[in-house]
């Protein structure tokens, strides 16, 4: 009997081991079609499956014969229509890089998000065009989103230099990013109520400062008296940073890279002063 059950243990495994195994492959196989035309064909790819399913359900010969014959034929069209992707994911494959979650990926996109922050606010900078953008992290923002007008669009340093623009109705409040998009605009924040702030510093700055003390956003601000640029992390400021520092600082927490770190240790990089 233990012999038995033994063997069945055995055989419930390799079925998990075989599920997640398939289950990793279909996900892999639709991160790599997603944003790709594919993924319509994908959709439409299912719901003639699901009119196949009814057809044997509720024994419809007529679509049943209908559904087997584009079964038949379908797997030639599949490969024919699916040719780019294919070929894709056939070199991903051989360069080892179709089952490997490299971090190559989230570098380029969080690379890519601060390369158009970055371009946005130097320009804002420049012209003296007071500007509040706060990343997202763990903490969720939806409270602060729903105050502004949403927006759900990708990040582009041409659609944030016309939000913070004077005298546009999107001027006044913050921009708040998820991961890649922007998702609203004109968000109200909650003002910093720490006595020890400058008080050179005006509703922007403090604003900029609230949302890191309530959260684990970061805010990045342009002053529209000085043009300088500052970051706020977890309650803490530093104007007129560098861009350098700027840039390091954004990957490094955007990234997640210090989850490890203390909170102080934010005073021990160089690029500003304190507030």
């Amino acid at each position: 009997m233990d012999f038995w059950t033994n063997l069945t243990f055995r055989g419930s495994i390799k079925e998990i081991i075989d599920i997640m195994i398939v289950s990793y492959v279909i996900y892999k196989l639709i991160m790599l079609l997603r944003g790709t035309r594919a993924i319509q064909l994908l959709k439409g790819i299912l719901v003639v499956v699901a009119a196949w399913a009814l057809s044997f359900v509720f024994h419809l010969n007529t679509l049943q014969w209908l559904m087997n014959q584009m079964f038949t034929y379908g797997v030639m069209a599949l490969i024919i229509i699916f040719q780019p992707e294919l070929r894709r994911a056939l070199e991903q494959l051989g360069r080892g890089k179709l089952f490997s979650r490299t971090n190559s990926d989230v570098d380029q996109d969080v690379n890519r998000r601060i390369g158009e922050i970055v371009k946005t606010v130097n320009n804002l900078s420049r012209r003296k065009i007071g500007a509040l953008i706060v990343f997202e992290r763990e903490t969720g923002l939806n409270d602060y989103i729903e105050s502004g007008i949403p927006l759900g669009s990708q990040i582009s340093s041409e659609l944030l230099i016309n939000i913070f623009i004077p005298n546009t109705p999107l001027h006044d409040g913050a921009v708040i990013i998820r991961q890649g998009l922007i998702m609203a605009a004109g968000c109200y924040l909650p003002l910093s109520e720490n006595p020890f702030i400058s008080k050179e510093l005006g509703t922007r700055h403090r604003a900029g400062i609230g949302m890191s003390e309530v959260s684990d956003a970061i805010s990045v601000i342009v002053s529209e008296e000085t043009g300088q640029i500052s970051l706020a992390i977890n309650g803490q400021i530093v104007r007129d940073i560098k861009e350098e520092s700027m840039i390091s600082k954004l990957y490094e927490e955007l990234t997640m890279k210090n989850q490890t770190k203390e909170k102080n240790t934010f005073w021990k990089w160089k690029g500003g002063s304190n507030g």
